[in-house]
């Protein structure tokens, strides 16, 4: 994570500057608040500020929100003053760090603050093929699009393949589409030039340069207005942008990776959405299943998330009783792993015990999660039977992967079109024309066996 320290470096907070650097930070370092907000405009970028307490922390945050710069601060002070570490707290700071420093209590704080511990957590054999294809392209340059539900981890394989690729050493920059204001959002991503609007009272060095040599990553990337679409496009055709009320372009250098929780094809249709960007994004797809296709994840990502919230909540690690665990297992998760997650910080904060029962994993509204009946675990199997037939796939084109995928699927179901194309989530069209494409190119593809197939073809 890239820290910046702000303060006079004296010997306690020098030191404390050297165990971050050991911890795994990056750190750079300015006198004044004022310097800070000026570095943070010029773009040099930071995920957390340490701010000795001597200084005014509430008009550092005042003056970053003015110039929309969202950055946590942790307060950090010698002699550990208790009324001004409650004043910094109360004016914004994260935390608070006591000087002479502890490296154990640094390393924590950055890792809370940074809330970076997100381990890619992989068992079942849909994620394992999404993970081949991301672990063949993250070494290019490449734009990805990352398809999914709401909740699925479609942050979580961006930034794999940001760490897997080879600007992993340099900046990965997220901007969320939807929680940015359309009037505000082509600033924050271009920046803006001096008086080039009311309050532009500084040139101000957008994401796009914040994350020059790295990654950047449009999170859902469907809500982005269409004319600011325009500009976006040409900043992936041209590898240069335009502030706002500039007159010159700007080189970047970035890789650009983008997630949707929407159909973007669809999109296109209805006109919200510009085609040439769609092509331009989606060099390569990464399709992540919903928790309900992932059979095989739900419990390891149980288990992760109740050893990770035991630790974070100062209790024993809690396991997993048998009636627990098949209930998880036989839950549809349609908030995918964010609700599960939800769910298992609930489980470990109400188990009394050494172990998490089922009365203790509960839904929002907090009614226990049912017993799955016969239909919902006879569901659960022909999933389990579809996902088995991506086990191969390693090595392959995605083109080849998805042929092979579709023709098991279709030999799994029969030959049955409806059936295989709930299996694969996709429309019976879009599965027959598919299969025109094949039987053209000469590939043997399974007729419907029996009348109920027929109809169904």
């Amino acid at each position: 994570m890239r820290l910046l320290v702000v303060g006079k470096l004296n010997g306690q907070l020098s030191t404390a500057v050297k165990m971050a650097m050991a911890a795994g930070a990056k750190v750079s370092h300015v006198e004044t608040i004022a310097a800070a907000t000026h570095a943070l405009r010029a773009g040099q970028g930071a995920d957390l500020l340490m701010v000795d307490y001597e200084l005014d922390i509430g008009a550092l945050i005042a003056a970053n929100e003015a110039e929309r710069i969202t950055v946590p601060v942790v307060a950090c002070g010698v002699g550990a003053d208790s009324q001004r570490a409650a004043d910094a707290i109360r004016a914004g700071a994260k935390e608070f760090i006591p000087l002479p420093p502890d490296a154990e209590l640094i390393a924590a704080v950055l890792a809370a603050v940074s809330d970076d511990n997100r381990p890619m957590v992989v068992h079942d054999d849909s994620m394992r093929a999404v993970i081949a294809v991301a672990d063949q392209v993250a070494a290019s340059d490449a734009s990805i699009l990352i398809t999914g539900e709401s909740g699925v981890g479609k942050e979580v394989i961006a930034r794999y393949v940001h760490q897997k690729s080879r600007r992993s050493q340099r900046p990965y920059i997220t901007v969320n589409c939807a929680a940015i204001p359309d009037n505000l959002l082509e600033s924050e991503l271009f920046g803006h030039e001096k008086g080039a609007f009311t309050g532009a009272v500084a040139r101000r060095i957008g994401k796009f340069e914040e994350a020059s040599g790295g990654t950047l990553l449009l999170d859902e990337i469907s809500e982005m207005d269409v004319r600011l679409q325009a500009k976006l496009l040409r900043a992936l055709q041209e590898r240069e942008i335009d502030r706002v009320g500039g007159t010159k372009p700007v080189k970047i250098d970035i890789r650009v990776l983008a997630t949707s929780n929407r159909d973007l094809a669809q999109a296109v249709k209805d006109g919200a959405f510009r085609e040439d960007l769609l092509y331009r994004l989606n060099v390569v797809n990464l399709r992540l299943p919903p928790l309900r296709e992932r059979p095989g994840d739900v419990l390891a990502l149980a288990e992760h998330f109740a050893r990770k919230y035991a630790a974070a909540n100062g209790v024993e690690n809690k396991t997993l009783s048998a009636e627990a665990r098949r209930r998880l297992a036989g839950h549809r998760w349609p908030g995918n792993v964010r609700e599960l997650e939800n769910a298992m910080h609930r489980a470990v904060l109400l188990s009394p015990g050494p172990e998490i029962e089922e009365a203790a994993v509960r839904l929002p509204d907090g009614q226990p999660l049912s017993a799955p009946d016969a239909g919902s675990r006879a569901a659960q199997a022909a999933s389990f039977a579809a996902e088995t037939v991506s086990r191969a796939f390693v090595g392959q084109t995605v083109a080849a992967m998805e042929q092979q995928l579709i023709i098991d699927t279709l030999q799994h179901c029969l030959g049955n079109r409806t059936h295989a194309a709930n299996l694969l989530g996709i429309s019976i069209r879009t599965l027959r024309n598919k299969l025109r494409d094949y039987g053209d190119a000469g590939v043997a593809v399974p007729a419907p066996q029996g009348a109920a197939g027929a109809h169904a073809a």
